[in-house]
């Protein structure tokens, strides 16, 4: 009887030492929560009496702060991500309306001759297609950026798509002195994925190397390993590492030189259609030469 008594005490002062390091040890989680939410610290939860049940609790709310603390630098990132935008915008419409509301004003002067008002006429043209370029290229990227954007997926053959494309552009080739040197497989080379869209990155991509190419533009398509690739390249000037890491962010211009033409967002558009395609699009740079890449899952 005595033992069983003397367990009994030694059962009861374990639990209740137990309990009395579990419950302090609440106490300072708490504390610490507190104090995290305050934002006083941003250190995480750490215990000092290691309790399975309490270990577990901890890991929980440990994953839980991880959570909070990416949405919200997330949520930072957005923001400036969206001010850069509209400051981006702002900058460049007011380009063109600056230049739009100058020539008109040069238009109402009753001195001006007819050849002036012809080529006045023709500024505020441009201008005037370069802001609407500038806004249906802002708006088409919204809208892609859409978790809900539709795409019609369906059969679609690169090595018939892409000379198509290819023939819309030859007056610019022609204007630039460039004759694209073209390699395609002998057979078809079928991809799963929504044709407009598809269509829309290889305008973008040859844009983009008429656009900045000193000499040469290259385009091949191939197979290799059950994927379907379309590289697209061309000589370059002046173009740095850390240019290429900024290629597909909205706005950017690598050639500063050029920054009256297009409007920045012709590669986040296409960079943007290949994820909702679920392909991919990269960049690279070698040997003077910038190297676009677009690789979808080949269609069996």
């Amino acid at each position: 009887m005595i033992y069983l008594t003397i367990v009994s005490i030694l059962i009861l002062i374990t639990v209740l030492t137990r309990l009395f390091f579990v419950k302090r040890e609440i106490k300072r989680a708490s504390r610490q929560l507190k104090a995290l939410n305050n934002g006083v610290t941003s250190k995480k939860i750490d215990l000092h009496y290691y309790d399975k049940d309490m270990e577990e609790l901890t890991n929980e709310i440990n994953k839980q702060i991880d959570s909070t603390k990416k949405a919200h630098a997330e949520k930072r990132s957005s923001e400036n991500e969206l001010k850069k935008a509209i400051s981006y915008i702002s900058h460049d419409i007011r380009t063109p309306m600056t230049s739009i509301l100058g020539y008109i004003q040069f238009l109402e002067s009753d001195e001006i001759t007819p050849e002036l008002k012809r080529e006045y006429t023709g500024i505020i043209k441009d201008s005037a297609k370069r802001l609407k370029v500038l806004l249906e290229d802002y708006f088409e990227l919204s809208i892609i950026e859409q978790v809900d954007y539709p795409l019609k997926l369906e059969t679609v053959k690169l090595n018939v798509l892409t000379p198509e494309v290819l023939l819309g552009f030859y007056e610019e080739f022609n204007q630039k002195n460039l004759e694209p040197d073209i390699t395609s497989p002998n057979g078809d080379l079928s991809i799963t994925a929504d044709p407009s869209a598809v269509k829309r990155v290889i305008e973008n991509l040859i844009v983009n190397a008429i656009r900045h190419s000193t000499g040469s533009v290259s385009i091949q398509l191939k197979q290799e390993d059950h994927f379907a690739y379309l590289i697209i390249s061309n000589s370059v000037n002046h173009l740095s590492e850390q240019d290429l890491n900024h290629l597909f962010d909205r706005f950017y211009k690598a050639d500063r030189t050029r920054a009256g033409e297009g409007t920045g967002l012709g590669l986040p558009i296409a960079k943007s259609l290949m994820n909702k395609m679920d392909g991919s699009l990269t960049a690279e740079l070698k040997e003077n030469h910038i190297i676009m890449t677009c690789k979808w899952k080949n269609q069996p």
